[in-house]
C-alpha cells in the first residue's frame, strides 16, 4: 500500500479484516506500506498491521513478492504509480478520483487495458458502491421496481472548511488534488448514481464557486483536521491561494432519458458527511442517505392508494448484498465495512479471473463527467455533451 493517512487507514482496516469475515479463495498478506517519511511510515506500519515499510514506491513496485499495489496517495501521483505497477504486472487498487486530469485518466485506462490482456486486474476505489443498501438499490432498479427512471437527485455535503482560517491543505491545491469538492466528493455521487441506475451522464450544465480565496499555510498536519502554520511566508499575511472549487452544482441528462441534479460542497454548515441520493421512477422511488446507511426508503406506486407511503427497509438480512459475512439481522455495520467489501470483491476477481468493477474504464467515465463540469462552469454554465469512455464504462 502506498500512502497511509485517512484512506490508507481505512484500506488497512479492510485488508486486516477481509479474510476473517469472508471465505475467499485467496489470502491477503499485508506485506509492505510505503510513505515519504521513514519515521512516520514506520510508525504507520506498526499501527496499521503491515509487515514492512519503505519510502521508495518504485522499489516496492519492483518487488517479486508483491502481487497487488493499493494506491492511497493524493491524485497527483496516481497516474505515475498505477501505470508503473500495471506495466510491472501488478494488480492495482487506486483511490478515487482516478486522476487529476483527463489525459492522466485516459493513460491509466489504456495501461489497465494492456494489463487486462495479460490477466492483471485494476479497480478504482469508489467504496460507496459497496454499502449493502446501495447495492440493494441497484438490484431493485435493475429488477424494474421503479419502472422508467425519470429523476436522479444527488447531493454530497460536508462542512470541514467553512472556517476561513482552516489551513491550505493539499485538498485545496489544484496541482495536488485536481479539483475541490467536485473531484473529492462529487466524483462519488457521479459514480454512485451511474452505478445504481445503469445509465451514464450524457450532458451537463454546471457552476462552481470558491468562497474563501486565500487560507493560512498548513502546519505539520495536512489532513481533514489540520492546523495552520505560524503565519510566516506565503501570500498575503502568510496565506496561500485556494486553487480549487469549494462547491460544484450541475444539471445533467442521462443517456437513458432521466434528468438529474448534483451538488457537492464542503461549505454546508452542519453537514459532516451528508451523502443522499433519490431516484424517482414511473413505478416508485428509492432514497439512500449515508447518515442512515443501513436503510433504504422505498415508495411503491403500484400498491393501492390506501397502502402507499415510503417504507423503511433495514438492510441487514443475510440475503442482502454482503451481509452474509456479518452479524445477525438488525445488527448494523458502518463506514469501514464498505472498504472490506471492496477488498473482498477485488480478491475474488483476481482469484477467479473475473472482471472488476468499478474498472479504470468506469473511473474514466467519471473523469469525463468531471472534465465536462469544469469546462461548462468556465463557459458560464454552457450545456456540454459528455463523451463516452472508449470501452464499456457502466459495470
Amino acid at each position: 500500500m502506498i500512502g497511509y493517512a485517512f484512506m490508507g487507514t481505512a484500506h488497512s482496516q479492510a485488508w486486516r479484516t477481509v479474510n476473517r469475515v469472508f471465505d475467499l479463495p485467496m489470502q491477503a498478506r499485508m506485506a509492505v506500506v510505503c510513505g515519504r517519511g521513514e519515521a512516520k511510515v514506520a510508525e504507520a506500519a506498526a499501527q496499521l498491521g503491515w509487515q514492512e515499510h519503505t519510502s521508495d514506491w518504485r522499489a516496492l513496485v519492483a518487488r517479486d513478492d508483491v502481487d497487488l499495489i493499493d494506491i492511497c496517495t493524493p491524485g497527483d501521483s496516481h497516474a505515475e504509480i498505477a501505470i508503473a505497477a500495471l506495466d510491472a504486472g501488478k494488480h492495482v487498487l487506486c483511490e478515487k478520483p482516478l486522476a487529476n486530469t483527463l489525459d492522466e485518466a485516459q493513460a491509466m485506462a489504456a495501461a489497465a487495458a494492456r494489463a487486462a490482456a495479460l490477466g492483471v486486474r485494476s479497480m478504482c476505489g469508489f467504496n460507496y458502491r459497496r454499502v449493502p443498501a446501495v447495492s440493494l438499490m441497484r438490484r431493485m432498479i435493475a429488477e424494474g421496481r421503479l419502472g422508467e427512471i425519470r429523476h436522479v437527485r444527488a447531493v454530497y455535503l460536508q462542512d470541514w472548511i467553512t472556517d476561513p482560517e482552516f489551513p491550505l491543505v493539499w485538498r485545496l491545491q489544484k496541482d495536488k488534488a485536481g479539483s475541490g469538492a467536485l473531484g473529492d466528493i462529487g466524483a462519488h455521487i457521479i459514480d454512485l448514481t451511474q452505478y445504481v441506475v445503469g445509465q451514464r451522464i450524457a450532458g451537463v450544465s454546471a457552476l462552481t464557486e470558491t468562497f474563501v480565496k486565500h487560507r493560512p499555510l498548513p502546519g505539520a498536519s495536512s489532513g481533514l483536521s489540520a492546523a495552520a502554520s505560524d503565519g510566516s511566508g506565503g501570500g498575503p499575511a502568510g496565506r496561500g491561494e485556494v486553487t480549487v472549487d469549494d462547491a460544484a452544482l450541475f444539471l445533467a441528462r442521462l443517456d437513458g432519458g432521466a434528468i438529474a441534479t448534483y451538488e457537492a460542497t464542503r461549505f454546508a454548515t452542519g453537514r459532516k458527511n451528508g451523502l443522499r441520493v433519490e431516484i424517482n421512477g414511473s413505478r416508485g422511488s428509492l432514497v439512500f442517505d449515508f447518515e442512515r446507511m443501513n436503510e433504504l426508503e422505498f415508495y411503491d406506486a403500484t400498491l393501492p392508494a390506501a397502502e402507499q407511503g415510503f417504507t423503511r427497509i433495514l438492510v441487514t438480512e443475510p440475503t442482502h448484498p454482503y451481509m452474509s459475512g456479518w452479524w445477525p439481522p438488525g445488527h448494523l455495520i458502518g463506514y469501514e465495512h464498505s472498504f472490506t467489501h471492496q477488498a473482498r470483491d477485488l480478491i475474488e476477481a483476481i482469484a477467479t479471473g473475473a472482471d472488476v468493477a468499478p474498472s479504470f474504464a468506469d473511473a474514466l467515465q467519471v473523469q469525463l463527467v468531471l472534465d465536462a463540469v469544469v469546462r461548462s462552469a468556465q463557459l458560464g454554465s454552457t450545456w456540454l455533451e459528455v463523451k463516452s469512455a472508449p470501452t464499456e464504462a457502466i459495470a
